[in-house]
């Protein structure tokens, strides 16, 4: 490491120490300062390293955390992410504590599509995961198309790294790359209730494809009957779901039964591709089991917060699809419980709030709703969409500001609570409980 490397990465070091000591941390500002110091540190930091990007638009963050937990079982030096800092001044942060290392050292990084092009040549990853792509955030990256090609231009740049993607997913099929590609998916048929099927076209035709079978949105068994375009053969599979509750499921891959202590079915893909990284680096299924069942909620993600003598069930929501598929677990509820729903709309969140016309709240309609509560700077039209969905006003508070939000919940008629935030929403609620001292 160069003299420049050792002065950055002291820097960072001791501004990660000043934060951790007097705030509640940073994850970011060490990595800004050490990188204002020496543009070059991440290759130095990193060059050690058998390094793991996950990238995608959905579930990075469980991925890493999964992904993380599983090949723990087997290597003991492993650095990761895990907050979700998933820019380069965050992936530089991880490194900035970690042991010094010279060999059989794993970095398991989630990685911002946007910000790929930034540190894969530095990174020089061994194994790229793509999770999914959904139209996500278009004010900023354009169309599907447009984050697609950012992740293939990244892997393109280290020819030598393996691409493990959802096979499912019809975009991620549809080029031919030079890296060596291994594909994960679902091989079963599941009962869903789902309603968000999406209609895709072929991308060698342009007829529209056919599924098998489908889990959500535009995930599936796919294949076109106008020519010979279809799902590839699967390296790692779900073969059975045989469990989906509000709070776990249970499900087979390759024909071992697993239990998450995450519910959903998108939570089983996150699963999957953590299982898949762990089974392409020897780790054993038993080993796996045990990581699934010792994992804890990564903040945001279905993270339970007990306040107020109320059990809140917290998801961060930024898309339609992702939201959609909240929304289907909340109606795994059986019990009466008032619902939160907090939206801003900063850069971070995505500005162009029309995406929320493509979500399904009416599907919740049904269900033994007590109290609806809107928050965050776009609380009325939070508001207006779920009045549009038939939601009986008189039972909607727009609470609007956290101060608001915190006190609704504390007067909240029921004591089951499922919250659904944007991101800088989800950290505004949790800062806030964090001062309360409801989360430590």
């Amino acid at each position: 490491m160069t003299l420049k490397s050792t002065i950055a990465k002291s820097a960072g070091k001791v501004t990660r120490y000043l934060l951790t000591k007097f705030t509640n941390g940073g994850s970011s500002l060490p990595g800004k300062i050490a990188l204002s110091i020496d543009k070059n540190l991440l290759a130095n930091l990193a060059k050690n390293y058998d390094v793991i990007v996950i990238t995608g638009t959905n579930g990075k963050t469980l991925t890493t955390t999964l992904t993380t937990n599983i090949l723990s079982q087997k290597y003991d030096n492993i650095i990761t992410n895990r907050t979700g800092s998933n820019m380069k001044q965050g992936i530089v942060g991880a490194f900035l504590n970690a042991p010094r290392i010279t060999k059989n050292a794993l970095a398991v990084l989630e990685v911002d599509e946007g910000s790929l092009k930034n540190v894969v040549k530095e990174l020089q990853p061994k194994l790229f995961i793509h999770t999914n792509i959904f139209p996500d955030q278009l004010d900023r990256y354009g169309s599907v198309d447009n984050i697609y090609d950012l992740l293939i231009d990244a892997a393109q740049e280290v020819p030598d790294a393996t691409i493990l993607a959802n096979g499912d997913l019809p975009l991620f099929n549809s080029r031919t790359v030079s890296n060596t590609q291994k594909f994960f998916g679902f091989d079963t048929d599941i009962d869903s209730n789902d309603q968000t099927k999406e209609e895709d076209q072929c991308p060698k035709c342009g007829h529209s494809l056919q599924y098998h079978h489908y889990t959500y949105a535009n995930l599936g068994d796919y294949y076109c009957i106008s020519c010979d375009f279809k799902r590839p053969q699967l390296d790692y599979k779900v073969t059975d779901v045989s469990e989906l509750d509000v709070t776990h499921s249970t499900f087979k891959l390759d024909g071992d039964t697993y239990t998450l202590h995450n519910a959903g079915i998108y939570n089983i893909y996150n699963a999957l591709a953590a299982y898949s990284a762990g089974r392409f680096f020897d780790v054993e299924p038993a080993q796996i089991k045990d990581a699934f069942l010792n994992n804890e909620r990564v903040f945001g993600r279905q993270e339970v917060i007990i306040a107020y003598d109320k059990k809140i069930i917290l998801n961060v929501v930024k898309n339609p699809v992702g939201l959609n598929q909240v929304l289907n677990l909340v109606k795994l509820e059986k019990n009466p419980f008032t619902l939160v729903a907090l939206l801003n709309n900063r850069p971070a969140d995505g500005v162009d709030l029309k995406w929320l016309e493509d979500t399904h709240f009416e599907s919740l309609t049904d269900l033994d709703i007590k109290k609806s509560v809107t928050g965050g700077i776009a609380a009325d039209t939070m508001t207006e969409r779920l009045i549009t969905a038939g939601f009986n006003p008189d039972d909607i508070d727009t609470a609007g500001d956290l101060a608001s939000v915190i006190e609704a919940i504390e007067h909240a008629p029921t004591t089951q609570i499922h919250m659904l935030a944007t991101y800088t929403a989800m950290l505004e609620i949790r800062k806030a409980f964090i001062e309360k001292g409801h989360i430590k």
